[in-house]
């Protein structure tokens, strides 16, 4: 199984299951209370690693509970936290999450930490990062740091994962998108990249344009339409599994990390695409971000069943 590097957030989910959102200035009653480990990095460093990767995380925590808590979790899934700086001028950062009875959600982050982490903090990973074979990034630490590792990343031979979210306003980077090999946007990341209106349709030649951006590969995920592939070779779209959705919040780490373990095992893009797309039907039939994402066995299963 590969060796897995992702750089990026750890929080501490606060999560009200609820009968519906509420309208601003609406208090709608909950049904169910949960304290939930999350955050992007965390949730797409435990979803590789569930499905058997080595996986080292780099992040920032601070020095309290919510970062001794993530800290043990993350160790239990078997994790290398050596590279989790703790940060004793800030609180850990935390999300608190609604969702409704279809499995939509709406979530508030205050990223504490994350919004700390450094390219020094990076740069300490130096030896394990020239020894991975996957790089995982979003964009819930400091856009300089994510630019940082990109770089770092790819001089190092890795393939490079990014996952735009949450969405940047005012696009990202060019030297950012320069050192990415797999751009994993949603339809409303892949708006914001290129300075689109919420009302355009994305389809394969908006993608292609995100591909001109760098990347050699982009991946749109479209949510209960599956995937939209794009590279230098062709388009296509790859169809989703039809499941019953109870919570979509870690869906699209759920599909990075999934997608990461099959790059980093040597499967094609496509191949490694349907993987994705199981892990992530998968996880929405669960409640949570951490405890919706699914095992290696239980991947296979689904595909060999539904």
């Amino acid at each position: 199984m590969p060796q897995i590097v992702v750089v990026g957030s750890s929080n501490t989910d606060m999560v009200v299951k609820m009968p519906h959102l509420p309208c601003p200035g609406q208090t709608v009653l909950g049904q169910e209370f949960r304290m939930i480990a999350g955050g992007k990095g965390a949730n797409q460093a435990v979803a590789a690693a569930r499905l058997g990767a080595d996986v080292v995380f780099v992040a920032r925590l601070g020095c309290d509970v919510f970062g001794d808590n993530a800290i043990q979790q993350l160790r239990n899934e078997g994790i290398d936290t050596r590279f989790i700086t703790r940060d004793e001028g800030c609180p850990s950062g935390v999300a608190l999450i609604l969702v409704d009875e279809a499995g939509e959600n709406m979530i508030a982050v205050a990223p504490g930490a994350n919004a700390r982490l450094s390219p020094s903090d990076i740069e300490s990973a130096n030896n394990v990062i020239s020894l991975s074979s996957v790089m995982i990034l979003q964009l819930e630490i400091p856009v300089e740091s994510v630019s940082h590792a990109a770089r770092l990343g790819q001089e190092r031979g890795l393939k490079v994962i990014l996952n735009p979210a949450p969405a940047c306003a005012g696009g990202l980077p060019s030297q950012l998108l320069q050192h990415v090999d797999i751009l994993v946007p949603n339809e409303s990341e892949t708006r914001a990249i290129l300075g689109l209106s919420h009302d355009i349709v994305v389809d394969s030649s908006l993608a292609s344009r995100l591909s001109d951006l760098g990347p050699e590969i982009v991946i749109v995920t479209l949510g209960a339409r599956g995937a939209l592939v794009v590279s230098h070779e062709g388009a296509w779209q790859v169809s989703a599994r039809k499941v019953k959705a109870v919570d979509t919040t870690a869906a699209g780490d759920a599909f990075v990390g999934a997608l990461a373990v099959a790059v980093g095992s040597g499967h094609d893009i496509l191949t490694a695409v349907e993987f994705a797309n199981a892990a992530a039907a998968l996880s929405v039939m669960q409640l949570g971000a951490q405890s919706s994402l699914p095992t290696a066995e239980q991947v296979a299963d689904f595909m060999n069943t539904v």
